[in-house]
């Protein structure tokens, strides 16, 4: 029989299905700088969940419009806003919307994760694509019929499942192309997730005026147009996707195991790796960062506000209560440009706290995570009571960067215990920390902050003992990883036992390692337009920040 080393092709034997994983093993001459382009192209699509907020208050008043009176009805309860055609949705209603999605998130990516690493990650991009896609189009006829239930399924529930298997799909086939720079490869897609909401929401505000009418929103034509675009990018994305034959590593490599104790040279199976304590530690790690810097993003803008006042626009005597109408609209755009910052901060820490991982290790960066978010968080109160807008900010820009440098960091952290072969499906389990702390951290921040206007505590002193309980979380992640260690070699398959669960196609009979005629990859007219399709919005993304970002810093 002949095989031809790096193609996913027997002679005379059946073809692969187009979407099977096996048709999606690299052949000789692939260049692996196409991957993380692909893997861009979706993160950037799902990562616009974070961004949903710009369609919230639009469809608060989306029946009022052309109308003499509002449609507003103040007692209304959740079983008949999900229902209504007569009244206006209230914001709280349609934030639940965010809440589903996280929530399905972590239960679609703990659930699908096992089936991920079968099927491959081009079915998975192609359901992720129709589910985060379809999503919006189910959500652009729930706003048309103004059926809130179906905003709901379409954008909670279906699109919720999209971002799971949206978010964990690239993550396997990346650190098994970059064996050399786990971290970096990781942080590259995941950034993507951060910068996601920073290209659609402003793109939905230009379609939303675009669309507007006297009477219309606007809204149910942007979903339609936004479902349309995700699902054409993702599908680009997943078809771009390529894993690599089994046993590849790049030429001229060798692994680190040597080097470091913390990187296994063996593979746990999915169905122990929850077995390990190094799981539910590395669980507790990721939980406890993401509460506390989700925390703050829940709660960034009235922060701003209430901490410095008049402050923000040269009024630096009166406090937020003292403000009038106009002038309180005034620093809600100063506030805006803050929470703007703290999103790129979020994106560019993704990248370059996962690149430094790869130098010091994943145990230490997040030891650094910890230790430095203590300081800041606990410095916080001190740089708001001697009134430095600049310090405050940047304080809280720097822990944003290490909240995404956690989400980019875990998967190569994962990858070093538990080896590469079930890397997605552990992460896709790890996530439902991220589910958890979505409910935590605003829970936490805002019954504390709650707390405090209750006893009358005003400006500063109203968010002192929220930083410092956020500082509590951060030092209990860092004693949790503290205790990590290397697994015991009893956790390990066996080599009959990796053969049995091998999945990449005629490779995987081959033995041995090399670089299969693929090699390292490098500079071509291919990648150089991968990286430009995917690079051009992320620059227009970032320029549509900083510009407004210029509020803030004047």
């Amino acid at each position: 029989m002949n095989i031809r080393i790096g193609d996913a092709a027997f002679a005379g034997a059946a073809a692969p299905h187009w979407l099977s994983r096996e048709a999606t093993v690299a052949k000789r001459g692939f260049n692996r700088w196409l991957v993380p382009p692909a893997a861009l192209a979706i993160h950037l699509c799902i990562g616009m969940s974070y961004g949903l907020s710009v369609f919230w208050l639009p469809l608060s008043r989306a029946l009022s419009i052309g109308r003499t009176a509002p449609a507003a009805c103040p007692d209304m309860s959740i079983a008949t806003s999900l229902f209504t055609t007569a009244c206006d949705w209230r914001v709280s209603d349609l934030v639940i919307v965010f809440s589903i999605g996280i929530v399905m998130l972590g239960l679609s990516a703990a659930v699908f994760g096992g089936w991920l690493e079968r099927a491959g990650p081009r079915k998975a991009g192609l359901a992720a694509a129709l589910c985060w896609g379809g999503g919006f189009l189910i959500g652009s006829l729930g706003v048309y019929l103004h059926q809130l239930w179906l905003i709901w399924i379409g954008m909670g529930v279906l699109g919720g499942i999209g971002l799971g298997l949206g978010y964990i799909s690239p993550v396997s086939t990346l650190v098994k192309w970059f064996p050399d720079r786990r971290g970096m490869a990781t942080g590259m897609a995941i950034m993507g997730f951060g910068g996601g909401a920073m290209i659609g929401s402003p793109l939905a505000t230009l379609l939303i005026n675009s669309f507007k009418t006297p009477d219309s929103a606007g809204v149910w034509q942007t979903l339609s147009a936004m479902g349309g675009i995700y699902i054409v990018a993702m599908l680009c994305g997943a078809f771009g996707y390529r894993v690599p034959p089994a046993g590849w590593q790049p030429k001229g490599w060798t692994a680190p195991a040597a080097k470091s104790a913390m990187i296994s040279s063996g593979h746990v199976h999915l169905d122990q790796a929850h077995k390990t304590p190094q799981f539910w530690l590395l669980w507790a790690i990721l939980c406890l960062n993401v509460s506390a810097g989700i925390g703050v993003l829940a709660l960034a803008s009235p922060m701003l506000q209430e901490i410095f006042g008049g402050a923000l626009i040269g009024l630096p005597g009166l406090g937020f209560g003292e403000l009038d109408a106009g002038q309180k609209t005034q620093i809600a755009a100063v506030a805006a440009s803050f929470v703007g910052l703290l999103s790129l901060f979020n994106i560019l820490g993704r990248f370059f706290w996962a690149s430094i991982s790869d130098k010091i290790g994943r145990k230490v960066t997040y030891a650094t995570f910890f230790v430095l978010g203590c300081l800041l968080y606990a410095g916080a109160p001190w740089a708001a009571s001697i009134g430095s807008k600049a310090l405050f900010v940047t304080f809280f820009c720097v822990i944003l960067s290490m909240y995404g440098g956690g989400f980019a960091t875990i998967p190569a952290y994962i990858a070093d215990i538990f080896g590469t072969q079930f890397v997605g499906a552990i992460h896709g389990r790890l996530l439902t920390a991220w589910s958890t702390a979505g409910v935590v951290g605003p829970f936490v921040v805002t019954a504390i902050r709650q707390a405090q206007v209750d006893a009358g505590l005003e400006s500063a002193a109203l968010y002192t003992r929220t930083m410092y309980i956020l500082a509590g979380f951060l030092a209990a992640g860092f004693v949790a990883n503290l205790l990590v260690r290397p697994l015991a070699a009893r956790w390990f398959m066996s080599d009959a036992e990796l053969g049995a669960t091998a999945k990449d196609g005629v490779a995987a009979l081959t033995g041995g390692v090399g670089d299969f005629g693929i090699g390292r990859g490098g500079v071509t007219p291919l990648a150089v337009l991968a990286w430009v399709a995917v690079g051009l919005p992320i620059a227009w993304g970032i320029w549509s920040t900083l510009s407004k970002a210029t509020i803030l810093l004047g």
